[in-house]
């Protein structure tokens, strides 16, 4: 049993909660913009914020700076508006919403009067919701527009009564109505409310979106929060600790990824902005020009993706995927002493002719990302390192308040999820599972004892699910997940992760899953990349929608050299033998997909059933 464990750095305070930082900050730096609003809020869904938001003289009409004063009285003012609508210490607080600075606000707000903030996801279903609503037993909701308010209200306990009322709708200032409300709640009320909240008070609710099964809610207090970015903020000091730092989230704030990196931004006073369109991502990223950003791996795939297909269509192709091998090398040579002078020679030129842009898709000023969630790939993160993007992969789960382990941009082990937190330890027990423990290690699940002592331990030991390994510098590498590692019939252990990762890396392709449990050798399907599709069609001639193209014969060649490539880092015995082309992709509404982008594998497994038999009839 290999462990490894790094010494504490931070220390829970006995009182406080997470907006002391609030406070701090105020008082400390009052005039500092702590919030940049990339469009002007309309007066129906501002709140507060419409009218206390100043835009800067330098400032696009539509941009909107909040200073770190004018958000504390923001959340004052919906705080007070909260204790005259009845919330008391502990109630459950339901927040739906696209991510925007009103969840921020509303976040905090929650917080400041005691309250424990439930996420659901805007793409849950209403029978998900209604699950949440029930479950959480939520005393009110705050949801972004009225669709969603009426799919809350929709909800009906035993007795045919609502699940939750009231339901306040920020497009419909529901803010205002709060704030107006508010009014004549006293200061020192509020105040006395906010010393109640310590750090062992359960801060939200956030249910795992789950592969199978009913979601559950997994416990998070304050002091969980304290310390993920008690430690976070001082390992991360080249991204959190920059005067001009700034970040622009476009992760779900449902997302436990996304909570803490809008917690840290405001205990590290980041500037912080919000971006709800993936349609508008790429300009919202160099009209606000962040230092550091935060994704998953489907987000860097896809601006990759993005930039390969404009590189084609110009005629630049092979440009651009010779500039793409430099970067590619340049990085792998930076574990081996640094590139020579015929490759930096050819990096110079990358630079200024596809690395330069590829940068600029991200604003223009961004040097890190952190990338969680799933398994980015060891050759895009070397492409990104490459160009000038360290990408610092790190690994946790919402039971770990996200990062227990991480990448620091002075200690890069690429492939790897990085080293334990101070703090935290991680052992990889007998059959492979890895075990996590620390301070940011949640309470357990709501109302579900049986389940919580199925995972966590006593001695504090988390059982994540996971399989992975750790060498002797103490970094981390996930193999997979314990229940979806593939046994063949001739008995070969198979993880699935890292073939569908050296797949999924072709700009061609959207999704795959690895197959082959119980049957002779390992199969895949593969989804395409629609966008993608398109500009290989047009490029080859094709015709018509990209769901015909899935037996085409050069696609499939090219699908078949992404498959190569991924068995080369495996044994003959693991490797994808046959695949299957789909014509239609894998989403989120469709169920395939959690609203984190990993895959569903029983409903995938379901749905193509028949497919799946194809491959081996064959």
């Amino acid at each position: 049993m290999r462990e490894f464990a790094s010494p504490p750095t931070y220390v829970v305070p006995a009182t406080g909660s997470l907006t002391d930082d609030l406070l701090v900050n105020a008082a400390a730096d009052p005039d500092r913009v702590a919030f940049t609003r990339l469009r002007a809020p309309d007066r129906s869904g501002a709140g507060p914020a419409g009218r206390a938001g100043r835009a800067g003289p330098a400032d696009r009409a539509d941009r909107v700076d909040v200073s770190a004063a004018e958000f504390l009285a923001q959340v004052r003012a919906v705080g007070r508006g909260l204790l005259a609508s009845g919330i008391e210490h502990g109630d459950r607080v339901v927040l739906m919403s696209v991510t925007r600075y009103e969840w921020t606000l509303v976040d905090y707000a929650l917080w400041y009067v005691g309250a424990v903030v439930v996420p659901v996801y805007v793409t849950a279903s209403p029978e998900q919701a209604a699950w949440v609503l029930e479950d959480s037993g939520a005393r009110a909701a705050v949801v972004g527009t009225p669709e969603q308010r009426a799919m809350l209200q929709s909800a009906r306990g035993a007795g045919g009564q609502p699940l939750v009322d009231p339901v306040w709708t920020l497009d419909e200032g529901a803010l205002e109505r709060l704030v107006d409300a508010g009014r004549d709640v006293d200061h020192d009320e509020l105040e006395q409310r906010r010393s109640q909240v310590t750090p062992r008070s359960l801060a939200t609710l956030v249910y795992t979106s789950g592969t199978a099964g009913r979601p559950r809610g997994c416990m998070l207090t304050h002091g969980n929060f304290m310390v993920e970015l008690g430690v976070v903020v001082e390992e991360l000091d080249e991204l959190f600790g920059d005067e001009d730092a700034a970040t622009l989230l476009f992760l779900p704030l449902a997302h436990v990824l996304a909570r803490v990196v809008q917690v840290g931004a405001v205990k590290a006073r980041v500037r912080l902005g919000h971006a709800a369109d993936a349609r508008t991502l790429l300009a919202d990223l160099q009209e606000f020009r962040p230092t550091f950003v935060l994704g998953v791996p489907r987000v860097f795939e896809k601006i990759f993706t993005t930039a390969s297909q404009r590189a084609a269509a110009d005629g630049r192709g092979r440009a651009f995927d010779r500039a793409v091998e430099t970067a590619i090398a340049t990085s792998r040579s930076l574990d081996e002493g640094g590139p020579g002078p015929l490759l930096r020679l050819r990096h110079r030129i990358a630079d200024r002719r596809v690395h330069a842009p590829l940068r600029e898709s991200l604003g223009g000023r961004c040097r890190y990302a952190v990338s969680g969630g799933a398994p980015l790939g060891e050759r895009l993160a070397h492409l990104y390192r490459g160009i000038g993007v360290t990408v610092l992969e790190g690994y946790g789960l919402t039971e770990t308040t996200a990062a227990v382990t991480v990448n620091h941009p002075d200690a890069v082990k690429l492939g790897t999820v990085g080293r334990p937190l101070h703090g935290s330890a991680v052992r990889v027990a007998e059959d492979g599972e890895l075990l996590v423990r620390g301070g940011q290690v949640f309470t357990g699940y709501w109302r579900d004892q049986a389940a919580t002592a199925e995972v966590l331990g006593d001695d504090g030991w988390l059982r994540t699910g996971d399989v992975g390994e750790i060498d002797d510098e103490g970094f981390v590498r996930v193999t997979g997940r314990k229940k979806e590692i593939l046994v063949t019939a001739g008995g070969k252990n198979v993880a699935p992760t890292v073939l569908e990762e050296g797949i999924r890396a072709h700009p061609l392709v959207s999704q795959c899953m690895v197959v082959g449990d119980g049957r002779p050798f390992i199969a895949a399907l593969v989804t395409m990349d629609r966008e993608a599709a398109r500009a290989w069609a047009r490029r080859h001639g094709r015709a018509g929608d990209p769901a015909a193209l899935a037996d085409d014969p050069d696609l499939r060649a090219e699908v078949q050299g992404a498959v190569d490539r991924a068995n080369d880092a495996v044994s003959q015995a693991e490797a994808v033998r046959r695949f299957v082309v789909l014509p239609e992709d894998w989403t989120e509404e469709a169920g395939q997909l959690t609203p984190s982008l990993k895959l569903r594998r029983a409903v995938v497994t379901s749905q193509l059933r028949d497919e799946i038999e194809a491959l081996y009839r064959r």
